[in-house]
């Protein structure tokens, strides 16, 4: 959600800042601010609107403090705007405070709050802390103490970060349901919500857990429990580098991240494919795993995820049926957790979020804790609270993944997905050994056929120039393409904003063909051979109302006359093909969102990390 930075150091905090929430723009964008201890005073400046905004109110202003903490915000109570903008300030300006997070009992306290005097001036949540803080800090004359009291107060997930004018040497920190990463320099320690916006200045970090604080000086930090009680924990290295977080000459991010699949994928297989002495692929290995056996008892599957990772888990449903053959349920996570569930100890309960800390897999995640059932989370984030809190993880090792709308996070999701599909199978009998040798090579050789399609993207390009004012866009597949097409269609609605959905082809006639006109287009994803002629039927079906047709698929000379269009994919197994089908959807998809004046980095309303409700 929004981004946090914080700084305790000798440097110009304004600046260490500005260059921090730059990192974080992709968290929020809505508008955007700093708050400096300059002085006897804090100085605050913030601004609805981009960041560039807040950049040029204070070009021509000298910012003269060294401790600060920094803000891109992502609204959810009150609207865009400079008065909502965070950071937001105690009456007598002695406090201030950034904030991810949703407060869920702020009504109540500002209420009471408002009782006893305080004047609000927002229409956000995060006002009601500042002025608990405030309140509190009279009373106990030390603010960490009055920090450490408002969090026994506060319900609902935050992120905080907090100065105080009266403490000019410090930034105090804290977390519960949000990501915060505290970063380790030399006489200079940071605070982000994400880990690019340290990278320029340090590698080794503490990742703050759940219900934890930090005190960040000059020259050291304390770490705490919401007891109070101080804890030791050892910092941890990022191997990520600054190129890997910079767009490398690239227009966007996105395509950026689209181009990087390749190597993703390549450094995500690498270390978990064993070879034979003469480097034959021959079987699957997670050194995190811990969990054969209970692969092999396993009655069920249960993948839950939201979004972009939901759909990686559709994809991992057919691959966990024809792999492994095991029954395989998938839920979207919001909806899994207010239901009652029927959920078994023998069951295998798998979580998937790109950032570690979304905020309705998490509690997937616990309810099937409680349940009993060992949980394997695939995440792209060490240190999230998914890796912590689950029995196994899977990482994906596809490096920061900075536009909002995700492509390589997915692509190395659903390779993971394979590769424990293929694992199950060996452990439970139902896939030979020539069959997972087969597999295997042919996934090593997913990242030369991605980069292939990488180096035909032109098509894609002309192709999108003729459609990108289409007024509808179905995307249809069967089997494992009806999966890829639900993400094909989230892609191109998120960066577009262009109207698209997906649906298994079979159902076409069962009422969406009645929306069927000249101003669609159809994207027909085929790469089964074995239903071909079905999938054909369909696209005929859909040129004889008009519309459009695209097929993407390994075999061109099958559709000939059924489409208009066809973006040919490099040969490659059925059930491995949605690694490669999917690309052209992400080229298509990004296209299409700068033909249409759109920032494919940054759609509208979107935020990178659903930490909240």
């Amino acid at each position: 959600m929004c981004g946090i930075v914080g700084y305790c150091g000798n440097k110009n905090a304004s600046q260490v800042l500005i260059n921090g929430l730059k990192k974080l723009e992709y968290r929020g964008y809505d508008s955007a601010g700093i708050a400096i201890i300059d002085g006897d005073d804090i100085l605050v400046r913030k601004c609805k609107g981009a960041l560039k905004f807040l950049e040029q109110k204070i070009a021509d202003e000298t910012i003269k403090g060294s401790v600060g903490i920094g803000h891109t915000r992502w609204a959810t109570h009150g609207e865009p705007s400079d008065t909502n903008s965070h950071p937001h300030t105690s009456s007598d300006g002695s406090i201030s405070i950034v904030h991810n997070g949703i407060i869920e009992n702020y009504a109540e306290l500002k209420a009471k709050l408002q009782a006893q005097g305080s004047v609000f001036l927002s229409q956000t949540d995060t006002e009601v802390v500042v002025h608990l803080i405030d309140k509190l800090y009279k009373e106990e004359k030390d603010i960490f103490k009055a920090v450490l009291k408002a969090l026994h107060t506060l319900e609902g997930s935050y992120a905080f970060g907090v100065i105080c004018k009266d403490y000019p040497d410090r930034v105090i920190c804290c977390r519960k349901e949000s990501p915060l990463v505290v970063g380790l320099g030399k006489g200079e320690n940071f605070i982000a919500s994400d880990v690019p916006a340290l990278l320029e200045h340090t590698r080794d970090v503490y990742y703050l857990g759940e219900k934890e604080l930090a005190v960040l000086y000059t020259d050291h930090v304390d770490l705490f429990n919401f007891e109070g009680e101080r804890i030791i924990k050892e910092p941890q290295h990022v191997e990520w580098d600054m190129d890997a977080a910079e767009k490398g000459g690239y227009e966007h991010f996105m395509i950026k991240e689209i181009h990087e699949q390749p190597k993703g994928l390549t450094d995500t297989m690498r270390p978990r494919i064993i070879h034979d002495a003469k480097n034959t692929p021959v079987d699957v290995n997670f050194e995190e795993s811990k969990m054969d056996d209970a692969w092999k008892s396993a009655k069920r599957v249960v993948i839950t995820a939201c979004g972009t990772a939901y759909h990686a888990g559709v994809v991992a449903k057919y691959a966990f049926e024809k792999i492994a053959r095991m029954k395989v349920d998938v839920d979207v996570a919001s909806e899994f957790r207010y239901r009652n569930p029927i959920l078994d100890k023998d069951d295998i309960f798998i979580v998937v979020s790109q950032s570690g800390e979304t905020a309705d897999t998490l509690s997937a995640l616990r309810l099937a804790k409680e349940n009993g059932l060992k949980v394997v989370a695939i995440t792209n984030c060490v240190g999230s609270t998914v890796s912590r809190e689950a029995d196994d993880v899977i990482y994906t090792l596809a490096g920061p993944e900075i536009a909002v709308a995700s492509t390589k996070a997915y692509t190395t999701q659903v390779l993971c997905m394979y590769l424990l599909a293929i694992k199950a199978g060996k452990l439970r009998g139902t896939l030979s050994d020539a069959e997972a040798t087969k597999l295997l090579t042919e996934l090593e050789s997913i990242p030369a056929k991605i980069q292939e399609i990488l180096d035909g993207k032109e098509v894609i390009q002309k192709f999108a120039s003729k459609q990108f004012n289409k007024d509808k866009i179905f995307y249809i597949g069967r089997q494992f393409d009806s999966a890829t097409s639900l993400e094909s269609a989230l892609k191109l609605k998120e960066v577009s904003y262009m109207h698209s959905e997906a649906f298994a082809a079979g159902e076409l006639k069962h009422g969406p063909i009645a929306l069927i006109d000249p101003q669609t287009l159809v994207v027909a994803i085929a790469s089964e051979p074995n239903l071909y002629d079905k999938i054909g039927s369909n696209m005929v079906e859909v040129k004889a109302r008009g519309a459009t047709v695209l097929v993407i698929t390994q075999d061109g000379k099958a559709f000939e006359s059924k489409t208009d269009e066809v973006f040919k994919i490099p040969e490659c197994s059925s059930t491995l093909a949605s690694l490669l089908t999917v690309i052209p959807a992400q080229l298509f998809a990004y296209y299409c969102s700068i033909l249409r004046g759109c920032d494919p980095d940054k759609p509208r309303n979107l935020a990178k990390s659903v930490t909240v409700e």
